[in-house]
């Protein structure tokens, strides 16, 4: 008799790779199952208890346990397990279409603040039956860029999805080829390289260039930065060292965008001062501080 390998359960693919917990399903749902699982078990126990010959006091008390064993039964994961796939239906259904892709694209584009563009957008790329995976929109002057991760066909190229996004009143559109890297959970990914940057501040330059997906370029103040374009078309991007100078990076062809720029500032900032505060460690655990204290108390 062979043994079968266990089938992994269908959210074994959901499970963060730090903290190996499953990401936090929809309020709503998680209501809605509370409440199935407790109301059917509810009403027999109280059918059942309330036909009994038990005396008054006898029926109080088993229906004080009973509830306060549903109680910690929905408190505590086992619920969570037990409707675990219907909980995540919406992330296992966000993976299949992720895995029945043929294509992935990110499209980057401006269009007006108007009441409408953003549907118009979705609607072109919905004629080309392109899913939008993700978006994420930045406030610029004069409307709102907005980036997008789509899936397609085989079929669709980036010239279809430039042309879908023009019809759709898009200006300054940009598309090229993405992975499902581009779906990650960006706060998480910019927490651990804030926590990689405030234990090592030397690694500031290798964090950012993670964090955006950029080459560094140099660390001299010397070599010229950014030029005079706008920062959502501008392809270079530079920020302040903690200690001289400056960090430049590049992503040809792919603009940084203000928010972009607002994170590797923000790890720059952290960076300073874990670096002061290093430096201030030292000083007053350095041998001349030590002995400076030690004549003062005597005298």
């Amino acid at each position: 008799m062979t043994d079968h390998p266990a089938r992994p359960a269908p959210t074994a693919d959901l499970h963060c790779e730090l903290c190996g917990h499953l990401p936090h399903p929809a309020k709503s749902r998680l209501t809605f199952a509370n409440v199935a699982a407790i109301l059917p078990i509810e009403l027999a126990v109280h059918a059942v208890v309330l036909r009994s010959d038990l005396p008054y006091l006898g029926k109080v008390v088993l229906l004080t346990v009973l509830a306060t064993v549903l109680v910690v039964w929905v408190t505590e994961p086992s619920i969570m397990r037990l409707l675990q796939a219907w909980l995540h239906a919406p992330q296992l259904l966000h993976r299949r279409r992720l895995e029945s892709a043929d294509k992935l694209w990110r499209l980057r584009t401006r269009i007006s603040d108007e009441p409408g563009a953003l549907q118009a957008l979705a609607e072109r790329l919905e004629a080309l039956n392109a899913n939008i995976l993700d978006l994420q929109v930045h406030p610029v002057a004069g409307g709102a860029l907005d980036e997008l991760t789509v899936a397609t066909s085989d079929e669709v190229n980036a010239e279809d999805l430039v042309d879908a996004a023009t019809a759709a009143g898009g200006v300054d559109t940009l598309v090229w080829p993405t992975t499902a890297l581009a779906l990650a959970d960006g706060q998480t990914k910019a927490l651990n390289l804030s926590i990689r940057v405030a234990a090592d501040p030397s690694e500031l330059a290798w964090a950012v260039a993670e964090l955006l997906g950029a080459e560094i370029v140099t660390t001299s103040i010397t070599t010229p930065g950014p030029g005079p374009l706008p920062l959502e078309e501008a392809t270079m991007l530079k920020i302040p060292s903690p200690w001289q100078g400056a960090f430049v990076f590049s992503r040809p062809g792919v603009p940084f965008t203000p928010a972009e720029s607002a994170r590797a500032h923000r790890l720059a900032e952290l960076a300073e001062q874990a670096h002061l505060s290093t430096l201030r460690l030292r000083s007053t655990s350095s041998p001349r501080s030590t002995s400076r204290r030690t004549s003062a108390g005597l005298q």
